[in-house]
C-alpha cells in the first residue's frame, strides 16, 4: 500500500475525472461499474477488471461486474471468504499484491490470466471495497510488467475508483431500500383504501366473493333465515355479523354459539337457559341464547353437528317463537333471526338420517355459499397485505413479504382458508430474523402447513393423519364424511382405550358426539 500520494500522470488525471463523470451520469451501477473498469483497461492497461461481491444468499463471493471476461470465467469466479488471495482482501480489509502469478502459490485461478509475452509478467492486484471500515467486496484486475515493481501509482488509482464503486453500491443499496418501502406503503395504502371500502370487514374482489357479498346483502333486507355453507376458517361468522350489522336489527345483539364445541346435554341448556335447581349445579336460573339475542340475531356455527333430539327442540322454537328453559313450564316469546353455517354437505346429511329435514328446511330458506380462498386466489395478496400490517402493528415489527414470497402465497392450496392464511402470516412476522420475507422462508412455512390435506369436494382430511394420543383440542378437528374404511381405527383406539369412549375420541381427534355418530353409521355395536 502506498504511504502517499504518488505524481499522477495526465492520462491518471483524465481517467479519474471521467470515471467521476460516469458516476455522475446515472444511477445505475451496472453502467457506472463497467465503465470504470473499461476504462482501467482501455487507458492505464489494469485488465480484466472485476467486482468481486458476496452473495446474499450464501455469503460467497462472486464476480458481479467485470471487463473481458467470458461467462465462463464468470461463473468459475467464486470464492468463499479467506479462500485465496481475493478471499483474503474480503477477510482481512488488506490490500493484496502478487508481482508474478505464476509465482505464487495461494492465488486461485479461476479466472484466466492475461497472456504475458516474452519478458513480461502477469501482476494480480486486488483491494478492498469498503463501507464503515468494512469489506463489502473486492476490485481485482490484471497487469503486464516488463518490471518487478512500480505498482504505487496503480494501487492508488485503483483505491480511488474501489471507493468511488463502493459508494456507487451504497447509493444502489439506498434507493432499492427506499423503493422497496415506498412499494410496501404504496401496497399498504391500496389495502387501507379497500379496507374502508370493504363491506363490514370483508376483504376481496373475486368475483366468486363479490357474489356472496351481493347475496348476503339481499338476505339483509328481509327476516328469512340464512343458512351459511363453507369450508372451515371461509369467514362464516364473519359474513353473518355483515348480514346483521346491514339489517334491522343491527341495534339489537349479535349472540354467537358453536354447536359442535359444546356437548350435548349442555348445548340445550346454553339455548334455551335453565331454572333455578333444574340439574345438579344449576345454583341460579340462567337465560338461554335465545332469550340473550331478543330481537337481534341468533347465530348457530356448526349446525350439522347438532343432535336430533336438539334439533327437534330447535324446530320447536322455531315454529312457535317461544322459548322453555329448562325446569319451567312457563314459554317466554323470542324475537330472534336464526343465521346457521355449517362445513358439511347438508343434504348428504339429512339423507342419512343425522339431520332432520324439517329443520333442514325452515334454516335453509336463503343459502349462501362462501368460496374457499383457493377459488380466490386474486383476494390472497390484499388478506395477506391486511394481516401483515395488523400483526406488525400488534408486534411492532415491520415486515415486508417479497413479490416472490407473494407468489408462493397464491400458489397455495389454503386447505385452511382465511384463518391459515392469517395464522401463517403472524409466524412470519413473529419468527423472521430479517424485515424482507423471502421466497425461501414462505416455502419452509408452507411445507410445515402441508400435513393437512383436502379430500374431493374440499373437506379437511385430519384423520388419515393423525397422531395417536394427541389431544383432540391440538387436532384440526376432522369434517370429513364417514368412510367404511374408518371401522378399523375406531375399533383400535376402542380396543387400546378399553372401550373408553371419551379416550377414544380424543386419540382419534374427535369429539365423542363425533364418535357416536360414526358408531352409529358404521353399525359399530359395543
Amino acid at each position: 500500500m502506498p504511504n502517499q500520494c504518488p505524481a499522477f500522470s495526465p492520462q491518471i488525471a483524465e481517467v479519474i475525472q471521467d470515471a467521476s463523470r460516469l458516476v455522475g451520469q446515472t444511477l445505475d451501477p451496472h453502467h457506472s461499474i463497467q465503465g470504470i473498469l473499461a476504462l482501467l483497461s482501455n487507458k492505464l492497461g489494469l485488465t480484466r477488471g472485476r467486482v468481486v461481491l458476496p452473495a446474499p444468499d450464501t455469503r460467497m463471493l462472486h464476480i458481479a461486474y467485470s471487463h473481458d471476461l467470458s461467462k465462463g470465467e464468470i461463473d468459475r469466479g467464486t470464492y468463499a471468504v479467506g479462500e485465496g488471495v481475493t478471499g483474503r482482501v474480503m477477510a482481512t480489509g488488506e490490500i493484496a499484491l502478487i508481482p508474478d502469478v505464476s509465482k505464487e502459490p495461494s492465488y486461485v485461478a479461476h479466472v484466466s490470466a492475461a497472456k504475458p509475452t516474452p519478458g513480461e509478467r502477469v501482476a494480480y492486484l486486488a483491494v478492498p471495497i469498503m463501507r464503515d471500515d468494512t469489506p463489502i467486496g473486492v476490485l481485482a484486475v490484471h497487469c503486464l510488467k516488463t518490471v518487478i515493481g512500480h505498482f504505487d501509482s496503480d494501487l492508488y488509482i485503483l483505491q480511488i475508483m474501489a471507493a468511488m464503486i463502493g459508494q456507487t453500491l451504497h447509493i444502489h443499496d439506498l434507493i432499492e431500500q427506499k423503493t422497496r418501502e415506498l412499494k410496501e406503503e404504496n401496497r399498504a395504502l391500496r389495502v387501507k383504501r379497500r379496507e374502508h371500502n370493504a363491506v363490514h370487514g370483508i376483504i376481496g374482489k373475486s368475483g366468486a366473493l363479490r357474489e356472496s357479498i351481493e347475496r348476503a346483502r339481499k338476505a339483509a333486507a328481509s327476516q328469512a333465515t340464512v343458512m351459511l355453507v363453507g369450508e372451515s376458517g371461509s369467514g362464516k361468522e364473519r359474513f353473518a355479523r355483515m348480514i346483521h350489522l346491514a339489517s334491522e336489527r343491527r341495534e339489537k345483539p349479535f349472540v354467537c354459539i358453536n354447536c359442535a364445541a359444546i356437548p350435548a346435554n349442555l348445548l340445550e341448556s346454553e339455548l334455551f337457559g335453565h331454572e333455578k335447581g333444574a340439574f345438579t349445579g344449576a345454583t341460579n336460573a340462567r337465560p338461554g341464547k335465545f332469550e340473550i339475542a331478543a330481537g337481534g340475531t341468533l347465530f348457530l356455527d356448526e349446525i350439522g353437528d347438532m343432535s336430533l333430539d336438539l334439533q327437534a327442540k330447535l324446530l320447536r322454537v322455531l315454529q312457535e317463537r317461544c322459548v322453555q328453559r329448562i325446569g319451567s313450564n312457563r314459554e317466554t316469546a323470542v324475537d330472534v333471526r336464526i343465521i346457521s353455517a355449517t362445513n358439511q354437505r347438508m343434504e348428504e346429511a339429512v339423507n342419512n338420517g343425522g339431520f332432520r329435514l324439517d329443520l333442514f328446511y325452515r334454516l335453509n330458506v336463503i343459502r349462501i355459499t362462501l368460496p374457499p380462498l383457493r377459488q380466490r386466489k386474486d383476494d390472497i395478496e390484499l388478506l395477506a397485505l391486511y394481516f401483515l400490517n395488523r400483526c406488525n402493528q400488534m408486534h411492532t415489527r415491520n415486515v415486508m413479504l417479497s413479490d416472490a414470497a407473494f407468489a408462493q402465497l397464491k400458489g397455495y392450496e389454503w386447505p385452511g382458508n382465511v384463518r391459515q392464511l392469517e395464522n401463517v402470516v403472524e409466524r412470519l412476522v413473529i419468527m423472521s430474523d430479517d424485515d424482507l420475507i423471502s421466497e425461501q422462508t414462505i416455502r419452509g412455512i408452507l411445507n410445515e402447513e402441508s400435513g393437512v390435506a383436502l379430500e374431493e369436494g374440499g373437506q379437511i382430511n385430519a384423520m388419515s393423519s393423525f397422531q395417536e394420543g394427541q389431544p383432540a383440542d391440538l387436532m384440526p378437528r376432522p369434517y370429513s364424511k364417514v368412510h367404511p374404511g374408518d371401522r378399523e381405527a375406531i375399533l383400535q383406539a376402542l380396543d387400546k382405550t378399553r372401550g373408553n369412549k371419551t379416550l377414544a375420541a380424543r386419540t382419534l381427534g374427535m369429539t365423542p358426539r363425533q364418535l357416536h355418530y360414526r358408531l352409529d353409521k358404521l353399525d359399530i355395536d359395543l
